[in-house]
């Protein structure tokens, strides 16, 4: 994300607040777009078309919509990543004309395996009329393509026109799903999926226009599964995690059934929905300012050990890494313990103006804190990220895996009055964990980059 974070720190470097502004709302789209995009027009959609007569159609159709974002995330992230790492290092290469065959791979790749069971899924298991069933199969796999085109969004440079697509798909679907209503959950999920194919195309044809070249070779990036096994895992570990709460939850004598198979416990849904909302302030912000300033760093130090720098030189470098990411940490939990603090604050007023039930204040509560530590952590991730810390970042994600399963069970068991605590407790002891991880290495920065992560050192 370094690289346009740079060209959107320009931008709010401009003597206006107006580019302050177009900076911000620029990097909350790179960084969470077809989540925000998903959750925005999921909402407004779910408001106009509901009501009395449309009440369980509404829910039949905002339920397709949460399976297919949840498990088109788990089940594309591996590829999503090892594409992101085989686009990086091509970019880094200046050797970026496999970049169009790589897009088309990669969606053939998410198509084939994916398409027959969610299509089985649907139209075997989900007790629903056909267009019903055929819509939800359709938007699962708008919403995976989705998941590998967001791949270039940081590589691509007119991030203008990213952000339109993103207001257009989504005025899109609104109008689509509004237009399609009195079809009831078919023309709700048909609409909706009409504004994500709209992000979809325009992030296409925008990468396509930046990378003109044949789209040749497309899956020469497969070799890449075999070297980064353990990216795919971390991947498929961690967005499994962010899941895995709500999965136990859908196991509360609360919960309910849709059509015959569509589970969900829709009051801890909602709330822990509304609840991550809250870290769109995070994200935007290390786009922007905390992710430049560390890469800055970063470069400086290898560039000191690339070019023979002295001893007293290498130790300066390493300290202003260090330092880059203690601002940046600062940063983040001065913005975001602020916005997390509002947000449990003044929860009744917002619950209150959403028409949302009180019941959910607790769980949304807990479920502000865990987001906090849980953006904390994905922080920690990222970092471990540059420095090819593979297998670290695959046992912290299957530690944040183990600890939401195992506390939203323990939490679940306790009674209502508990939920939300287990995905509270995971995000913060697996953020504990891997920060004092993170100080360890960082502290010992030198011997990482020369015996760690040294290539010439270590085996992959």
């Amino acid at each position: 994300m370094a690289g346009v974070g740079f060209a959107l720190r320009d931008l709010a470097r401009a003597d206006d607040l107006l580019g302050v502004a177009r900076a911000y709302l620029h990097a909350t789209i790179i960084a969470s777009g077809p989540w925000l995009a998903t959750i925005l027009a999921l909402g407004t959609l779910s408001i106009v078309a509901g009501g009395d007569t449309l009440g369980e159609e509404v829910a039949l159709f905002r339920l397709c919509v949460i399976y297919n974002f949840g498990f088109s995330l788990i089940l594309t992230g591996p590829i999503a990543i090892v594409a992101t790492r085989f686009l990086a290092d091509r970019i880094y290469e200046r050797a970026v004309t496999a970049a169009p065959g790589m897009l088309l791979g990669a969606c053939a790749l998410t198509a084939l395996p994916q398409g027959a069971p969610v299509a089985v899924f649907y139209f075997v298991f989900v007790e629903a009329p056909w267009p019903v069933r055929l819509a939800a199969t359709i938007g699962y796999l708008v919403t995976a393509y989705l998941w590998i085109a967001a791949v270039f969004l940081t590589a691509l440079k007119d991030y203008s026109a990213i952000a339109a697509s993103f207001a257009v798909g989504m005025e899109t679907g609104f109008l689509a799903g509004w237009a399609l209503a009195p079809l009831g959950p078919a023309g709700l999920l048909f609409g909706f999926s009409a504004g994500l194919a709209t992000v979809l195309f325009a992030i296409v044809a925008r990468s396509f226009a930046e990378y003109p070249y044949p789209a040749a070779r497309p899956f020469e990036f497969l070799v890449y599964f075999r070297r980064y096994w353990d990216l795919a895992l971390t991947a498929l570990a961690y967005n499994a995690a962010i899941w895995v709460d709500k999965w136990v939850m859908w196991t509360a004598p609360r919960a309910e059934t849709m059509a015959g198979a569509l589970v969900s416990y829709p009051d801890y849904d909602s709330a822990m929905f509304l609840a991550y909302l809250t870290i769109l302030p995070a994200m935007a912000l290390f786009v922007l300012l905390v992710e430049t300033s560390f890469y800055e760093r970063y470069l400086a130090f290898f560039r000191e050990i690339r070019t023979h720098g002295t001893w007293m030189r290498l130790q300066i470098a390493h300290r202003n890494v260090v330092d880059a990411v203690g601002e940046g940490f600062r940063l983040l939990v001065v913005v975001q313990g602020a916005v997390s603090y509002l947000a449990i604050l003044l929860a009744p007023a917002i619950f209150e103006a959403l028409g949302i039930g009180f019941s959910q204040i607790g769980m949304f509560r807990f479920g502000v804190l865990g987001a906090l530590f849980h953006a904390m952590l994905l922080f920690v991730l990222i970092v471990f990220a540059y420095f090819d810390l593979r297998l670290l970042a695959l046992k912290l994600a299957l530690f944040f895996l183990a600890a939401n399963l195992l506390l939203s069970v323990a939490t679940l068991q306790a009674g209502f009055e508990w939920y939300g605590y287990g995905y509270f407790l995971s995000a913060a002891s697996s953020f504990a964990v891997a920060y004092w991880i993170m100080l360890r290495k960082l502290g010992n920065l030198p011997y990482l980059a020369f015996v760690e992560i040294n290539p010439s050192v270590r085996r992959d």
